[in-house]
């Protein structure tokens, strides 16, 4: 007879891959000499489809929905906008978000001075190749706060870099893109590439830093680097709301 087996339903940001680094991790180990335990064999879905068909194999509805959601990431918490009435919360069913697909995020493109007044109609053809929908644009000239708020935080360390990408970000006007598509944020990220643009010019020509930027100064663009900082983002340049855009509202995102 075969030993119990443990299965999991999982849910995470970037799940496939950051569980099939860890599955990688178990391999190393159980190839060195140990003197515990053994390790777990493990094996998981590689794909979303077969998650899903897998998950109707070994679990029911009920035990995949809580009304913990203070507890368990397999639910979304709703609160009442209604005076003295108590929070509610909601339980999310794992199945009907797996059916529902990639939801609908919104993410900041800031095309840095010199560059959108010779690039903007390659780039806004490229992002509608991309299927990005621009839901916000503004014109500006950056201040010293905002500029210095788009810097990553390990470079604000740096008096000088801060002090030279300032001074670039407020030599001449921007332009403040808001654009929404399912998975925005890296979807952007991938598009721009990395920081340095001769870093991104050996990755691949095509681009955006490859093609637009100069140096790690001024390197064409500024891109929300995760969701949380998107919606920052949201709010820093477009507080007083955008354009047609799905999903829910920033202060709900916030929540």
């Amino acid at each position: 007879m075969s030993s119990p087996v443990l299965v999991c339903a999982l849910r995470g940001i970037d799940a496939f891959r950051a569980l099939g680094a860890a599955l990688q991790g178990w391999t190393r180990g159980r190839d060195s000499p140990s003197t515990g335990d053994s390790l777990p064999q493990a094996l998981m879905a590689l794909t979303p489809e077969v998650t899903f068909r897998q998950a109707i194999l070994f679990f029911t509805e009920a035990d995949l929905v809580t009304g913990k959601a203070q507890h368990t990431k397999l639910t979304q918490i709703c609160f009442s906008p209604v005076v003295g009435e108590s929070w509610r919360c909601r339980a999310e069913s794992l199945f009907s978000f797996l059916q529902a697909g990639a939801q609908v995020l919104c993410t900041v493109l800031l095309i840095k001075p010199g560059v959108w007044s010779r690039g903007l109609p390659g780039i806004l053809r490229d992002l509608h190749r991309e299927k990005f929908c621009v839901v916000g644009m503004k014109h500006l000239e950056l201040g010293a706060a905002a500029a210095a708020s788009l810097l990553p935080c390990e470079l604000q360390q740096d008096a000088a870099a801060v002090e030279a990408h300032c001074a670039y970000l407020t030599s001449g006007t921007a332009l403040v893109l808001c654009l929404q598509r399912p998975n925005a944020v890296k979807k952007l990220m991938d598009l721009l590439g990395p920081e340095d643009p001769q870093l991104a010019q050996a990755l691949d020509p095509c681009l955006w830093r490859a093609q637009y930027g100069t140096s790690t100064v001024q390197n064409g663009f500024y891109g929300s680097r995760s969701y949380a900082m998107a919606v920052q983002d949201v709010k820093l340049f477009f507080p007083e709301g955008l354009c047609c855009a799905q999903g829910q509202p920033v202060q709900e995102q916030e929540v």
